[in-house]
């Protein structure tokens, strides 16, 4: 772990800040929203356009890596950032406030494949797996911080706007003005969405679903906050008991998953996630019950992304990894699209426990889906699974074919020290 914070401490600090300057502005334009006036559906479009973007640059940030490279792109990006962020407060108009969220989505995953790719070049076969769990670490704990800078200055002002500028400006010093070498950047043509739903319909139909749950998360926990009547402090703690729940449970069900049949795992996790949702819509009125039921499907629902990764890479080539990451990264950006829409549209008709209420519907059908998968395939024998990596919905098709690389090498060394010889995949 040392020698990760060594060779990669700059990019990380960087990642950190970046993650602050995001979590900050994701939170703090569904407080604004409502105090500009704008209605839950209009907010529901607003947040949904981070998603749209998002999925454009994931696709589209390969191609402008290799055209002019990272260096360039990192500056060119933070720079459209800074603008925007800036520009939020001074626009206060939903139009203008979807046009700016599908910019700073796009800016904000190409900024991730440059990161990701530049992590993944600094970090050798033997520390590929902890600088995946490091950035992991970097990332939720940008995204926790964040929250609580919320509560250092009226949200109805600008300055909570000139922060996270400030931040995402700063965040590319350490990065920029670091020694380490660009990357060479390569990338593999998508796998057929036909040829993936084929090979895991458990892994496509939930890497959807969780898509719907995380931008849901994301994107209108502070919309259901502000519709809901919490105060500002109370939001702030709502989010971050999310995250802290997906970074604490992390790991416990990533070890639980290379020890036992992981659709059992996708199964009970995805259903706890779904009860938790529904106590919380049952008893939206006590602060306390709320904090325990964000904890809970944060716990489970950030997991649930890196498990449903893990299982679909069990039945996958390894060289099949970096074309089937396009694929599960786009399955998902499609469910994070509609997610905010769906959530708001529920919100308009029950007002703001429809946020609890979709998740719920999403959770359970992805545990009834599952369950239904285990009476139509075998399961993968434990000693043949790859191991968990821990991932995050944020990371782009970089980091998710890391990941599968990380757990594939895992079992294979796992099979040398028992003496096994090398299987194919089921």
């Amino acid at each position: 772990m040392f020698q990760v914070l060594a060779s990669s401490w700059a990019l990380l600090l960087g990642m950190l800040l970046l993650m602050v300057g995001n979590g900050i502005q994701g939170t703090l334009l569904g407080i604004r929203g409502g105090i500009e006036g704008f209605s839950t559906f209009e907010m529901s479009i607003v947040m949904s356009a981070y998603f749209v973007g998002f999925l454009g640059g994931s696709r589209l940030a390969p191609g402008l890596i290799r055209r002019v490279g990272h260096i360039r792109v990192f500056a060119a990006l933070a720079s459209l950032i800074s603008a925007i962020l800036i520009l939020y407060p001074a626009l206060a108009d939903p139009i203008a406030w979807t046009i700016g969220r599908v910019l700073i989505g796009f800016c904000f995953s190409a900024v991730y494949v440059t990161a990701e790719s530049w992590l993944n070049n600094a970090a050798t076969n033997e520390t590929r797996g902890k600088s995946l769990s490091l950035y992991m670490i970097t990332q939720m704990a940008g995204i926790v911080s964040a929250q609580g800078l919320i509560l250092t200055a009226d949200p109805a002002g600008f300055i909570l706007f000139i922060i996270p500028s400030v931040l995402v400006s700063i965040s590319f010093a350490p990065i920029l003005l670091s020694v380490s070498p660009t990357p060479a950047f390569e990338t593999a043509k998508p796998m057929s969405l036909r040829r993936l739903v084929q090979i895991s319909p458990t892994g496509a139909v939930g890497i959807f679903l969780m898509g719907g749950v995380y931008s849901a998360l994301f994107g209108m926990a502070s919309v259901y906050g502000t519709s809901a009547g919490l105060s500002v402090a109370e939001i702030s703690g709502f989010i971050a008991t999310i995250y802290i729940g997906g970074l604490l449970l992390q790991y416990p069900i990533g070890w639980l998953s290379d020890r036992m049949d992981r659709r059992t795992l996708i199964l009970g996790s995805a259903a706890i996630g779904g009860v938790a949702a529904g106590v919380a819509m049952a008893l939206g009125g006590s602060f306390a019950a709320l904090l325990v039921a964000a904890f809970v499907i944060g716990g489970m629902s950030n997991p649930l992304y890196a498990l449903l990764i893990a299982y679909t890479n069990d039945y996958l080539e390894r060289d099949d990894m970096a074309a089937a990451s396009g694929g599960l990264l786009f399955i998902n950006g499609v469910g994070a699209i509609i997610g905010p829409l769906l959530t708001g549209w529920m919100m308009g008709l029950i007002g703001p426990q429809g946020f609890f209420l979709f998740i719920t519907v999403l959770m359970l059908s992805l545990a009834v889906f599952t369950g239904f998968r285990m009476t139509q395939r075998a399961p993968v024998p434990v000693d043949e699974t790859g191991s968990y990596a821990p991932v995050l919905p944020t990371a782009s098709p970089v980091a998710v074919e890391v990941a599968g690389e990380v757990a594939m090498e895992a079992q294979q060394d796992e099979s040398q020290a028992r003496g096994d010889e090398p299987a194919g995949r089921p």
